[in-house]
């Protein structure tokens, strides 16, 4: 496993993680979390991404047992919690989702119960909140660490102008801005991380523990030919990801990287992590599994990286029409 310094933090995260979004508690129980967290700790994975939403809550429920049980030395993995949704779907109430001090500290307190944990290395801010005064998260946030309940704390989908507001207000104040993002990035999702968050890695730094670098499952080619039943996109509630990846001219394009997969030798989806984590502003890549024999397949792409010429980053670009055009200066 390769090791990766979180942005301009000393924090060190291994360049895959395991993340338990969907799976966890809707496709996976105890026992196939537990044997899928210790093949992924086995291999060196060093930080688990979760969220209050997962899953209404049970998804941090259910990796809190799986760690408790495993009884592995906390200084030797990080773990993530996020908050803005809530934990209660459609019966939150006021106060009960969003940024503000009230929410972030209640669902920090929640998270950690729920984790069996005294703490959090991450916490972000799972989406932005144009409610709640950029100065409250900031000035929360930097209570939290203060209180020692964080180590770190960052943003998940926040615009380039949110994240570097964040930072002129802890420089104002003398605090910690935001250390990292979870951005989506794949070779379908380019433009946040090759494009708008540029000059935030040239003047502030920052870290970023990508999701969906497989596109929900979609680069892997497992939709090449329809949906299958007990698929990430076969579930209830998920319409709205299906709609946005089945399309045609996507799955074409996946066929194709396919045949070039093959042509390498190496999966698609193996294929697909390594050129996500070829690009040195990523920290890690946030995996999800059912299986053990897919993770250890999605592993294998630190044995692709050193595949991944000039020559081969040139053909996957000519293959999927998504690299992002940069504003000429």
């Amino acid at each position: 496993m390769e090791y990766r310094k979180m942005g301009r933090t000393g924090l060190q995260l291994s360049l895959l993680s395991f993340g338990s979004w969907v799976t966890f508690h809707k496709q996976i129980n105890d026992g196939i979390a537990d044997e899928l967290m210790g093949v992924a700790y086995d291999n060196g994975i060093n930080f688990f991404d979760n969220a209050e939403a997962y899953a209404l809550g049970e998804s941090e429920k259910m990796m809190g047992r799986v760690l408790k049980n495993k009884g592995w030395d906390r200084s030797s993995y990080t773990l993530s919690s996020k908050a803005f949704f809530g934990w209660r779907g459609k019966n939150n109430k006021p106060n009960q989702t969003g940024l503000s001090r009230k929410h972030l500290t209640e669902a920090c307190h929640e998270a950690l119960l729920r984790l069996q944990t005294d703490y959090l290395d991450l916490y972000f801010c799972h989406r932005p909140d144009k409610t709640t005064p950029i100065e409250e998260v900031v000035l929360t946030m930097n209570t939290l660490i203060n209180r020692g309940k964080i180590l770190y704390w960052g943003t998940s989908e926040w615009s380039g102008v949110e994240i570097m507001e964040a930072h002129r207000i802890a420089r104002d104040y003398r605090l910690i801005g935001p250390s990292m993002e979870q951005p989506q990035y794949n070779l379908f999702e380019r433009t946040k991380l090759e494009n708008e968050y540029l000059e935030i890695f040239k003047n502030v730094g920052l870290g970023t523990t990508i999701w969906s670098p497989l596109a929900a499952g979609l680069l892997t080619g497992k939709y090449n030919n329809g949906i299958p039943e007990g698929s990430r996109l076969s579930i209830e509630g998920f319409e709205w990801l299906k709609d946005r990846l089945m399309v045609s001219e996507k799955l074409e394009r996946v066929k194709q990287l396919t045949a070039f997969a093959h042509e390498l030798g190496v999966s698609v989806a193996a294929l697909s992590i390594a050129w996500a984590i070829k690009n040195p502003h990523v920290t890690t890549a946030i995996l999800g599994a059912t299986k053990t024999e897919q993770l250890t397949d999605n592993l294998k792409a630190l044995d692709v990286l050193p595949l991944l010429t000039t020559e081969v980053m040139t053909k996957i670009d000519d293959i999927m029409q998504t690299k992002p055009v940069l504003p000429e200066f």
